[in-house]
């Protein structure tokens, strides 16, 4: 069976996702890599038997020195495919030039790059908003696309009612994207 890597900051919506839908079903998700300790993920992996390791950023120099630590952590668990799933750091290259991974992005790429995407595609005067899973490189938000899936702004919603449709999406594609990474490797 295929190893996924997931890494993650925050509440770790998506990867419960990942693990509810993917996890001893398509690949085994080996580990679950944090940079926050008190990230609200840390529970879910390690309610679903996945180890979870706390690498903080905090504890490092600058960004290469953790993309170092980062690197090494993720080789020792030899994966197949890691998998950012809000896992709030830019990368070097460091970890990009070593690491086959994708990213969840909260916006249809190229629009809306970098922090606060939701946002930022809210506010803005785009009709078509949606997410976009792409390969990750050295330029933010800038990789290869592998998924994107749009809908149409309803400008009566509320930021909460926006951002609901993002996760929704965001839960929909990332596993597919997963999915059909793996069966092509």
């Amino acid at each position: 069976m295929k190893k996924i890597v997931a890494l993650f900051s925050g509440e770790g919506t998506n990867l419960a996702n990942l693990i509810e839908k993917i996890h001893l079903k398509h690949a085994c998700l080996v580990c679950a890599i944090t940079n926050n300790p008190e990230a609200g993920g840390i529970t879910k992996a390690k309610t679903a038997g996945i180890p979870v390791e706390i690498l903080d950023h905090r504890d490092f120099d600058n960004r290469e020195r953790y993309d170092e630590a980062l690197v090494s952590l993720i080789q020792d668990y030899n994966p197949d495919l890691v998998v950012l799933c809000g896992f709030m750091r830019i990368l070097t290259p460091v970890f990009t030039s070593q690491i086959r991974s994708i990213n969840l992005h909260p916006a249809l790429l190229p629009a809306f790059k970098g922090a606060r995407a939701i946002e930022r595609s809210f506010e803005s005067d785009e009709k078509i908003c949606g997410v976009s899973v792409h390969w990750v490189t050295d330029e933010l938000d800038g990789g290869d696309i592998i998924l994107q899936k749009s809908f149409t702004k309803n400008s009566s919603d509320s930021l909460e009612e926006f951002s609901a449709k993002i996760r929704e999406i965001e839960h929909e594609i990332l596993p597919l994207s997963v999915v059909k990474i793996l069966k092509d490797s």
